[in-house]
């Protein structure tokens, strides 16, 4: 039976990647009375049900890696959280919480601090030290920059990236950039509180190369971390696990 990649889904109707190829396939019921929905990235089985227009029926979806709710998606190996310097400004609490989440759900984290050609150089050092310093990788962008853009394309080698963060924040012009062309749609900046419109709305893969893909996520503005349980948080804020032997509070 052949096995795909979910790249998109609309309503029903699901892109999967069968070996360099798109077809479109449904799925069968027996998911909806599991209360399973398959989800972009997720890998399955499925039988073709027509060849020459491409379509097919999902009979197993495999096991999978991790989940995220939101975006929903299945089997990130790694996330690039987006934070622009400017328009909108940073923001580290969102940022922190991403963090803690991928943390929690065993996915790679690296810090992208995009727009620096719109930030105060010091300010940048400041940001980009900090996290650096706890243990993540960091890397800053000017997303219509080649130059940079040559940093984040070696890390996407052999992932399954999602860009997060903010609208507005440049994931979009980063995914389009990379490309080479527009994929996506690009937001805009409202001119009267200075944050992004939302402009992406559904989720998509985009094969950037061999077993090789870019996640193109919808923004969002707030990130509550009820899924994990609050005697564990400690575990995933990795800049307190050195002290936590030391810690004269209770922490369990």
């Amino acid at each position: 039976m052949p096995k795909g990649l979910i790249t998109s889904a609309s309503s029903n109707l699901y892109q999967i990647e069968v070996e360099n190829k798109i077809y479109s396939c449904t799925a069968r019921g027996k998911f909806k009375k599991e209360g399973i929905s398959p989800l972009i990235g997720d890998k399955v089985e499925l039988t073709i049900s027509n060849e020459e227009k491409s379509e097919g029926l999902i009979e197993q979806i495999l096991p999978r890696h991790n989940e995220i709710k939101r975006p929903k998606m299945a089997n990130l190996t790694q996330i690039i959280l987006v934070v622009s310097m400017k328009m909108p400004s940073p923001d580290l609490l969102l940022l922190d919480k991403e963090l803690v989440f991928a943390k929690w759900l065993g996915i790679k984290a690296i810090i992208c601090f995009n727009k620096i050609d719109l930030s105060d150089p010091k300010e940048l050092e400041k940001l980009s030290q900090i996290y650096k310093n706890i243990g993540y990788t960091v890397i800053e962008t000017n997303a219509t920059s080649d130059e940079y853009l040559e940093k984040i394309k070696p890390l996407l080698k052999n992932n399954i990236t999602a860009f997060a963060g903010n609208s507005g924040v440049g994931k979009s012009t980063l995914t389009n950039n990379i490309f080479g062309k527009k994929l996506t749609q690009e937001g805009n900046i409202s001119a009267k509180n200075k944050k992004g419109k939302n402009t992406t709305t559904t989720v998509t893969l985009y094969k950037y190369s061999e077993n090789s893909y870019i996640a193109d996520t919808p923004g969002f503005s707030t990130l509550e971390l009820t899924e994990i349980p609050s005697e564990e948080l400690y575990k995933y804020f990795i800049e307190f696990l050195p002290y936590l032997s030391k810690c004269e509070f209770r922490w369990m």
